[in-house]
């Protein structure tokens, strides 16, 4: 893993926070929220967006998409709750994990969810008892290639098993709806969307010689974002993605999709101190405040971040890691930086996805607090 610190200025505002706040704590740009959920309606304008809370759960995150028009995808009944105290109607949430639990599901169906995904036969006997009427589609497996967070072996089935279940779940007083997939999360390639845009079409076909008529597509997330490496842009993205799917539906269906990376993630930089610094087989070690455990997880699964220290000079190679005692707690192993000192602040660009949410107190530190200017 190798990530290389450039010229990039740190943002003002961020510099300001750090000046009386305690660290570590993740700075989001709401602006930068607003602007990337403006671009990516712009882009995909026919498609129904639902932001997936569990990207960054924030409350004023939820209030700025609200306001702006976006709908939501949860699992949990504590997200439900999160979006019902924020005013969001049932019927601008949906559930797209295939896997949910009976109170979920319950509260869920009661606050007007209508919208569930599957992908088992237990899953539709739950959903028949628990949310009768419901409007159901089937978790699709698809490649993840190009992908830097692959999301395909825990969920979906493949198109005969689902097509057998869609059949199923009509006789359940369950409704068929449509297909979902994802395309595994950080996604660079967008032919992997269109690739799974033609096989959701077998799917349909098969359950329309049933009699089924199937209404919905979900295309899921897996818009990535910049961290180190450059990314095709949404509208980049987004063009492929309306080109298969009027290849395949040309006589249009509704589009639902999941973005959350792509809306919070650019927007968030993660401030942290450091607190040691010590030379191990000739090796320069770096210890920061924030780690593996207390908001940057996904580093262990190959997500690598830019870093930028307050001071100039020299590059060095540097190992840096977090502030526990595990020695899972590595961030990076190789980084270029300007040698900085004990109590010097590093900020970690692109930090306000999967940072705070995968965030725990592990050895007792604590999760980074959030402010949003």
């Amino acid at each position: 893993m190798s990530t290389i610190t450039s010229n990039k200025n740190i943002p003002q505002h961020v510099k300001r926070l750090a000046q009386n706040r305690e660290t570590p704590f993740l700075a989001i740009n709401k602006n930068k929220v607003q602007r990337k959920f403006r671009q990516f309606t712009e882009a995909m304008p026919d498609a129904r967006v639902f932001y997936a809370v569990k990207t960054n759960s924030n409350k004023r995150i939820v209030n700025i998409l609200h306001d702006a028009g976006s709908g939501f995808e949860i699992s949990s009944k504590d997200e439900l709750d999160l979006l019902l105290n924020c005013g969001v109607p049932g019927n601008k949430i949906i559930s797209s994990n295939p896997l949910k639990n009976i109170p979920f599901i319950r509260a869920a169906h009661g606050a007007g969810v209508k919208y569930f995904a599957f992908d088992s036969e237990t899953e539709i006997a739950k959903l028949a008892e628990h949310a009768p009427g419901s409007n159901i589609y089937i978790r699709l497996t698809v490649s993840n290639e190009g992908s830097q967070w692959p999301l395909s072996r825990k969920f979906g089935v493949e198109t005969e098993i689902a097509a057998d279940l869609l059949i199923n779940a009509a006789r359940h007083n369950l409704i068929p709806c449509g297909i979902t997939f994802h395309v595994g999360s950080q996604c660079i390639d967008a032919n992997s969307w269109g690739n799974a845009i033609k096989k959701s079409r077998l799917v349909w076909e098969m359950v329309k010689a049933q009699g089924i008529e199937l209404k919905m597509l979900n295309i899921g997330g897996g818009f990535p974002v910049e961290y180190v490496d450059s990314i095709p842009s949404v509208n980049q993205i987004a063009t492929a993605v309306n080109k298969s799917l009027k290849t395949e539906f040309p006589n249009g269906i509704d589009i639902f999709t999941e973005p959350g990376r792509t809306f919070v993630g650019e927007a968030g930089t993660l401030v942290s101190t450091v607190i040691a610094k010590a030379k191990r087989n000739e090796e320069n070690w770096l210890y920061l405040d924030v780690g593996v455990f207390n908001g940057l997880m996904e580093s262990i699964g190959g997500i690598e971040y830019s870093m930028y220290p307050e001071k100039t000079g020299p590059l060095q190679k540097w190992v840096v890691a977090g502030p526990s005692c595990d020695s899972m707690d590595v961030i990076s192993n190789e980084i270029r930086l300007p040698e900085p000192e004990v109590g010097d602040k590093v900020y970690i660009a692109s930090a306000g996805a999967y940072t705070t949410a995968y965030a725990s107190r592990f050895n007792g530190f604590p999760i980074p607090k959030t402010y949003l200017y």
